[in-house]
């Protein structure tokens, strides 16, 4: 019997593929058989991926990726951006200066508006493709203390994809968004100790103030980096083959409303 899921002969490249979320896609896409290329600003041992440095929130940093993409590989099948963040202070929104929302944009947007500029046009040649774009559940429930610019950002992303999607689909090229809810990755693991020493509380208070910030995860806790992974593989696959256009909430059910 045939494996269920299989990426073998696809070529990916995959932003912010180096640690978290990202690095669980990366060694899921390797496993599934796919060829894959990912980046970051400084070199990292990827033996999973192939690799290029780069600062993807500059269109050099874009340039010399799409470069990389067709000198290493011959083109891409399927482009999964990962990349995303903020470094925006709280405070809300008169503490965010033109500085921070230049900041959250080049990080949250631009890669994934350049990117696709530069290799969306391949996929189309050929006559097929598939992009994801990882957006949040913040851009449905921002944090007006710590998170406006981050999900207005993100927001900015899944308007932009849905656009997207509806030009380049009828060409053979489908694009997905995928929402993820709060992940436990290392650094979430951090800010939840972070959180947990400024409450007087462990670790596990520490999460819970976070969850309890979101409105509560029904399932009791963050998603884990795989779990992301799992999703985005299967909208990846041949298996998705008429899913475009459509945007996928993992969260645990923080999200309160359908």
């Amino acid at each position: 019997m045939s494996a269920f899921l299989t990426l073998k002969g696809k070529r990916a490249l995959i932003t912010g593929g180096t640690q978290g979320a990202g690095a669980a896609t990366v060694s899921l896409f390797h496993e599934l058989g796919a060829q894959t290329l990912t980046v970051a600003r400084n070199p990292v041992d990827l033996p999973d991926a192939l690799f290029v440095a780069a600062d993807l929130t500059t269109p050099e940093g874009c340039d010399a990726v799409a470069r990389a993409v067709r000198d290493r590989m011959g083109g891409t099948d399927i482009i999964v951006h990962m990349l995303g963040g903020s470094s925006a202070q709280g405070g809300g929104f008169t503490a965010l200066g033109d500085t921070e929302w230049q900041a959250e944009l080049a990080l949250n947007l631009m890669p994934a508006v350049r990117l696709d500029r530069a290799l969306v046009p391949g996929m189309i040649a050929q006559g097929a493709g598939v992009v994801i774009h990882v957006t949040s559940i913040q851009r449905l429930l921002p944090l007006p203390e710590a998170t406006t610019a981050y999900a207005a950002s993100k927001a900015a992303l899944s308007v932009y994809s849905k656009s997207l999607s509806k030009e380049v689909s009828p060409k053979g090229v489908r694009v997905v968004r995928v929402a993820p809810g709060w992940i436990e990755t290392e650094a979430s693991v951090r800010l939840a100790e972070r959180v947990a020493r400024d409450a007087g509380t462990d670790l596990d208070g520490g999460r819970r103030i976070i969850m309890d910030s979101l409105g509560g995860i029904p399932i009791g806790r963050p998603s884990k980096p795989a779990e992301i992974a799992n999703l985005i593989a299967f909208l990846a696959s041949d298996r998705a083959a008429t899913i475009t256009g459509t945007e996928y909430v993992i969260d645990g059910g923080t999200v309160p409303t359908a």
